[in-house]
C-alpha cells in the first residue's frame, strides 16, 4: 500500500480533526484548540492531546497527538488504529475511507484518486448534478418510496430525481441508471454534497448493482434536511430511516446524516433545545446513537433515543401497521412534544 495515501487521508482526517476525535475519543472533550483525552484507546483521562487546528503538516500540524503520560505521538490514523484495536494496515485505511465516505482502492492502472481528488466528486460536482435533476413527484424516485411504504410529504425539496446517472464499479465501463436524488446541505441551507440511490427501470426497488448508494462532496456535520430549523429536530442514519418517522411526525425538522459515523458528528443548528436521535439496532447505529447523545448533552441540549422494534424505522414502518408503530413511538416522545409534532392515528 503506498505511503502517499495513507499520508493523503491523514491529510483529509485532519480536515476534520474533531469530528474524528468525537467519534474515535467520545470520552474526551474540546479544549481550546486541542482534544483532551485519556489516551489513544478512548480511556476517559487528561493526558493524550490532539492537535484540532494548525497547517498541514510539520511541527503544530492539526490531527497530530502526544500522550503526555507515555511519551506516544502520532497522526489519526494512529488513533484509528488504536481506538478500534486494529492491527492490519489495510483494515486501518478501510477504517478512514469508511468515515470519510471515500471508496475504495481503484485498480492502480486508473488515475490515482486522493492525491487530485477527482473533480467529480467535488462539492461544485455535488451541485451540477442536484441542479440537473428535478423534483420527485411523478417519478421513480417517488415511486421507490411510496414501495417502502413512504407517502409523500412536504420539505422534500432536498430530494431529487435524476433519469440516467452514470455508475461505475472498479474498471467496468460506465452504465446509466435512474437515481434518487438527496442535496446534503450545511447549516446555512448550502449544498455540500450529494446522496445517489441508484434504482430499478421500474422503481420498485435499488439498481441490481454492487454498490447501489453513494454519496459526494463534503458531508462531515451536515446532512440530508427535511424541515426548516426549529427548537426540536430528530437526526438518524439513512434517508429512508428519517422520511419513516417523518410520516409519524410530519411537522419535527430532521436530517439524515447518510452513515453511522457522519450521524455521531453533525452539526447542531443555533438554537436547537431538544434532540431526537432515531437509532438503528445494530453495534454501529448504538455507538453512533452514544457519541450523539453525548455530544447534545454536552451543549445542554436535551437528547432523546427513538428506538424501533426492529432493524431501523423504515422496517418497522413496512412491517407494522401505521396505528401500533405510532403508539410505541408516542411512548418515546416527550409529552409536550406529542400534539406539536405527532399526526393522528389512523
Amino acid at each position: 500500500m503506498s505511503s502517499s495515501v495513507a499520508s493523503e487521508l491523514s491529510r483529509r482526517l485532519a480536515q476534520d480533526a474533531e469530528a474524528v476525535c468525537r467519534y474515535y475519543l467520545s470520552n474526551g472533550r474540546r479544549h481550546g484548540r486541542y482534544w483532551i483525552v485519556g489516551d489513544a484507546r478512548n480511556t476517559p483521562g487528561r493526558s493524550l492531546y490532539v492537535r484540532l487546528t494548525g497547517p498541514e503538516s510539520g511541527k503544530g500540524a492539526a490531527g497530530h497527538w502526544t500522550d503526555a503520560a507515555s511519551g506516544e505521538f502520532g497522526d489519526l490514523l494512529d488513533i484509528i488504529r488504536e481506538s478500534d484495536r486494529l492491527n492490519d494496515f489495510s483494515d486501518i485505511l478501510d477504517e478512514a475511507r469508511r468515515f470519510l465516505s471515500l471508496p475504495r482502492d481503484e485498480p492502480r492502472h486508473q488515475q490515482a484518486f486522493y492525491r487530485n481528488e477527482r473533480k467529480t466528486g467535488s462539492p461544485d460536482s455535488a451541485r451540477r448534478l442536484f441542479s440537473m435533476s428535478r423534483p420527485i413527484a411523478g417519478t421513480l424516485a417517488e415511486r421507490y418510496l411510496d414501495h417502502r411504504g413512504i407517502s409523500t410529504q412536504q420539505d422534500l425539496e432536498n430530494l431529487r430525481f435524476y433519469p440516467r446517472c452514470y455508475y461505475r464499479s472498479g474498471n467496468e465501463a460506465p452504465e446509466t441508471w435512474p437515481a434518487m436524488i438527496a442535496g446534503v446541505t450545511d447549516r446555512k441551507g448550502k449544498i455540500t454534497g450529494v446522496h445517489r440511490t441508484w434504482l430499478d427501470r421500474m422503481g420498485r426497488d435499488k439498481a441490481p448493482i454492487p454498490s447501489p448508494r453513494r454519496a459526494m462532496g463534503e458531508l462531515l456535520g451536515n446532512g440530508v434536511r427535511f424541515g426548516a430549523p426549529l427548537d426540536v429536530m430528530a437526526a438518524g442514519e439513512g434517508i429512508e430511516t428519517v422520511l419513516s418517522a417523518r410520516c409519524l411526525l410530519p411537522s419535527m425538522p430532521m436530517i439524515a446524516a447518510l452513515s453511522s459515523a457522519h450521524l455521531a458528528a453533525i452539526l447542531f443548528p443555533k438554537g436547537l433545545r431538544r434532540l431526537y436521535v432515531l437509532r438503528d439496532n445494530d453495534t454501529a447505529g448504538e455507538r453512533a446513537s452514544s457519541t450523539l447523545i453525548d455530544r447534545a448533552r454536552a451543549e445542554r441540549i436535551e437528547a432523546i433515543v427513538l428506538s424501533p422494534a426492529l432493524g431501523d424505522f423504515n422496517d418497522d414502518l413496512r412491517r407494522h401497521r401505521k396505528a401500533r408503530l405510532q403508539a410505541a413511538v408516542r411512548d418515546q416522545l416527550a409529552s409536550h412534544d406529542i400534539d406539536r409534532f405527532m399526526s393522528p392515528a389512523r
